[in-house]
């Protein structure tokens, strides 16, 4: 089990960091909220720690943006404030869990264990999040983000692209799409399939130095990070 742990304190965060590993967590540390979001676009976690008084971006700022794509990832508040307002405030976003400070690690672990019961490897939520580098898409609530910002999609354009990524970096012919995304629904001899590739590669790449879509001539597409 992955845990990646937001915390400023560096004696705190180092502690933290070891308790948990001695737990079985493999744990990554992060101490501001800036580079804790460019990590959570790269790498998949099972479980958040989140302290709210950090740099850059705040803890409960870092929550938010995670739950714009993510509903799924159990997310803990671990935080020197205890006020209900505050609470209030990271449930409101969609935390999971709140954690006072100071506080008994064992406890910690302990409400780290529920909520990893609750989240198992086959659940239907989890299994319709697709990560391709800073992609993500949501195959549940039918939306796509890239580096954290949100990629408005067409129907076909997100079905195609969709189609594209659970070939898991295989090449696919246009035959193939046709079948799996049109249904045969026109004729293979039309460019179709190519000037949606095109709409989706200026939504996708057009903006960004790592490109995703790619064609291999004769053969088809494929999506992969190069």
């Amino acid at each position: 089990m992955n845990i990646l742990l937001l915390e400023d304190d560096l004696i705190l965060s180092a502690e933290l960091s070891k308790f948990l590993e001695s737990n079985q967590f493999n744990t990554d540390r992060i101490y501001d909220g800036e580079t804790f979001i460019r990590q959570i676009k790269n790498n998949s976690y099972d479980l958040y720690l989140l302290d709210i008084n950090v740099p850059k971006i705040n803890g409960l700022d870092v929550c938010q943006t995670i739950r714009s794509f993510d509903k799924n990832t159990p997310i803990i508040i671990i935080s020197a404030y205890g006020d209900i307002s505050d609470k209030k405030d990271a449930f409101t976003r969609l935390a999971d869990d709140y954690l006072v400070k100071p506080f008994q690690f064992e406890e910690l672990l302990l409400r780290i264990n529920s909520l990893l019961r609750r989240k198992t490897p086959t659940d239907s939520a989890e299994q319709d999040i697709i990560r391709i580098d800073d992609l993500i898409i949501n195959k549940t609530e039918q939306k796509v983000f890239r580096s954290g910002n949100e990629i408005v999609l067409t129907l076909k354009e997100f079905q195609l692209l969709t189609y594209l990524a659970e070939a898991q970096g295989r090449t696919v012919s246009k035959q193939q799409i046709t079948e799996n995304v049109w249904e045969h629904n026109f004729n293979t001899n039309t460019n179709t399939v190519e000037v949606y590739i095109n709409f989706l590669r200026k939504k996708i790449d057009k903006d960004f130095k790592v490109k995703l879509i790619h064609t291999r001539s004769g053969f088809g597409y494929y999506l992969n990070p190069l």
